[in-house]
């Protein structure tokens, strides 16, 4: 079967996971994701309902936006996609001019543009909240019309939520399943951990996911979450009903240059 491609470009991105993140994904009726993403979970399964949340309050009117009003969206993000807007100058100018404005549907579309055209795909903020990737020089950004219509379409049966992870997984509720994809660990000591919007996601939140996940099985609803393979990921779900390792080629460079295999871990605590 076909997979639906996301209309984002995201770092971490659960694309090429998709087959071995579906074989160990529970039945349910509902699907809740705590980190939302670039959706590509959601867009490629099959579960009656969704709630999708994520604490990037850009990502989450971006998909509300694209829910209820993806004509108007469409037409109007389009116009971005052409030459001459395809050059630095233009780029930080309307990056500022996403920066200042709080108007959602005027974000939502600069957004999608900054997504396209800023470097790698990221998506950061400075500590102000300001989103400050740099200019990503493609020779051509893809505009994706019918990946924005493929999510509004399987958007009618999906809730989106601006909140935390811990929030979103308290809130489950018997016979749902929790889908988590956490900002990853570090592969080393000397690596950072991942960035959680505008600050780190520490190792107190990676245990703190981890001691939720085995607090909902209690409550009936079993939890997959997938992170890095080390020996600390390994530590923090050691209660986890299976320990499942995939590979996966990682990377998310301009030239699409050399990738690295990585090990991954997907944690199951079934209920």
């Amino acid at each position: 079967m076909k997979k639906n491609r996301a209309f984002l470009k995201w770092a971490g991105g659960k694309y090429p996971l998709l087959d071995e993140i579906k074989t160990h994904l529970p039945e349910g009726e509902c699907l809740v994701e705590p980190f939302v993403g670039a959706g590509s979970v959601f867009l490629n399964t099959h579960y009656d309902r969704y709630i999708l949340a994520d604490i990037n309050a850009d990502l989450i009117n971006l998909y509300r936006i694209v829910q209820t009003q993806a004509d108007a969206y469409v037409a109007e993000a389009r116009r971005l996609f052409v030459p001459e807007r395809n050059e630095a100058d233009s780029y930080y100018q309307i990056r500022e001019t996403f920066n200042r404005s709080s108007d959602l549907f005027e974000r939502a579309v600069l957004f999608l543009y900054l997504n396209r055209h800023g470097y790698n795909g990221l998506c950061r903020y400075n500590l102000k909240g300001a989103f400050n990737v740099p200019f990503g020089r493609y020779r051509k950004p893809y505009f994706p019309e019918a990946e924005l219509y493929g999510f509004a379409e399987r958007a009618r049966n999906a809730t989106f939520l601006c909140q935390s992870y811990d929030v979103t997984m308290n809130s489950a509720s018997a016979g749902q399943v929790v889908y988590c994809d956490p900002p990853y660990a570090p592969l080393s000591d000397t690596a950072n951990f991942t960035a959680y919007h505008t600050s780190g996601f520490s190792p107190e939140q990676q245990q703190e996911l981890a001691r939720l996940a085995e607090s909902l099985v209690a409550r009936g609803v079993s939890v997959l979450i997938s992170n890095h393979d080390t020996q600390l990921t390994r530590k923090w779900y050691h209660q986890a009903a299976a320990l499942n390792v995939v590979q996966v080629r990682r990377n998310i460079s301009r030239n699409g240059g050399a990738r690295n295999k990585v090990d991954e871990l997907l944690a199951l605590y079934k209920a």
